[in-house]
This record gives C-alpha cells, structure tokens and sequence, in this order.
C-alpha cells in the first residue's frame, strides 16, 4: 500500500467527485496563495468536504475526499480569481500536518475501489442509464431546455460517479457516494434515489408539455 503523501487541502462545503468539473471562486488570501502554488507546480489541491458545524482542522481522520485539478484560471484585477477544477483520484485524509504556507496540508491516502466483477454490474448500470436519460429528458422538458443529455462512461464504476455529478444530491449522499469502495453499491445507492422520483417527474414533463401546446396543465 502506498504510504500517505502531503497534499495541500481545501476545505469546501460542496462534495467533488472523479470526474466532475466544478467552478469556484477564490478570494481567501490564503487560498490565493494556495492556488498560487498549484498553479507553479502540479495544478492540484485536495478538496474536501466540510461543513458549518465543524471546524476545518477538525474534521475527522478517515474523511474521503477528492483530488482537484486546476483546469482553468483566471485572475481579476483584485487577486481574487476564477477557476475550475475537475475530480481526479479519491484519497482518504490521514490528519494534518504543521507547515510554513497559510493553508491546510495533510497526509492523505489513495481510496481506491474494490475488486468487483464488472460482468454482475452491467444489469444495475443499464437500468441507471434508463432511469437517468428518463428523469434528465422530463426535466429537461420541464425547463424547455433542448440540450443533449451528457454523455454517460461505459464503465459501470465510472457510471456511478457521472450520473452522481448531474444529479441533485444533498450533501451527505453525495459525499457518502465518494467514500464509497463499492462500485456495485454506488449504483445501489443511485438506484434508491432515482426509481422513487422518476415517474413524478416524468408526470410534470408531460402536463408541462401540454399546457405549453393547449393553454393549460390538465391532463385528458
């Protein structure tokens, strides 16, 4: 097992997954400094999520969190700047570690997926794309938006973690989909949030659509 490395961390109330592309703001000093730094070596920090009610150096040892890639930067005339970043590897924090730069840095561990059959996934992940093309289409009916749906990864690991990015997923599922080693029990988890939503949702695409084509909402 690799030994744990030194990653710099910033703590965020948001959940970043592998592969997601997040925009973010940065006008902290500290954090300027942070991405400063990114910027002049390997473009990457450790993002992790945190809340109100805990203090950044509290939060607990064995916390998953997601390595950020600096994609694109850009910087205003104040200092503050414009980035996005994307999801690379999980890890797991280890604790912090005292250091010269104004921001967090900890030792942190690679959290990767356990060995699962790819084969004895594939029924659970077709059903997801299903499900996930339903409810993205009704609510992009919804919105009166003709954007193509994204396109969604092969793998039905992979799987998980895209159909996580796209959907709305309160803060707890969606930082418990990131900790989880389980592929197969990530598509479980999607399963029980998409299956109870999909026929209300589709419901409100279809009195959507009529009411925009007859002047009213009521269903024959």
């Amino acid at each position: 097992m690799p030994a744990p490395a030194r990653l710099p961390i910033f703590p965020l109330p948001l959940v970043l997954l592998p592969g997601e592309i997040q925009p973010l703001h940065i006008f902290e000093p500290r954090y300027r400094q942070l991405l400063g730094d990114c910027l002049d070596g390997n473009r990457t920090f450790g993002l992790v999520c945190r809340t109100a009610e805990v203090a950044e150096r509290e939060i607990p040892a064995g916390t998953a969190g997601c390595v950020a890639h600096v994609d694109t930067s850009q910087a205003l005339p104040d200092g503050r700047s414009n980035i996005t970043v994307s999801g690379r590897s999980r890890f797991t924090l280890e604790h912090f570690v005292d250091d010269p730069a104004p921001y967090h840095v900890a030792l942190v561990s690679p959290l990767d997926d356990m060995d699962e059959a790819e084969d004895e996934m594939f029924p659970l992940a077709d059903r997801l794309r299903s499900l996930f093309t339903r409810v993205g289409r009704s609510a992009r009916a919804i919105q009166d938006d003709s954007t193509p749906l994204p396109e969604l990864p092969p793998s039905p690991a992979a799987l998980s973690f895209a159909i996580g990015q796209y959907i709305d997923l309160d803060l707890e599922t969606k930082q418990q989909l990131l900790a989880t080693t389980s592929p197969f029990e990530r598509l479980r988890q999607l399963d029980r949030v998409l299956t109870p939503i999909v026929d209300s949702v589709e419901q409100r695409a279809l009195v959507h659509t009529r009411a925009r084509h007859n002047g009213h909402g009521t269903l024959p």
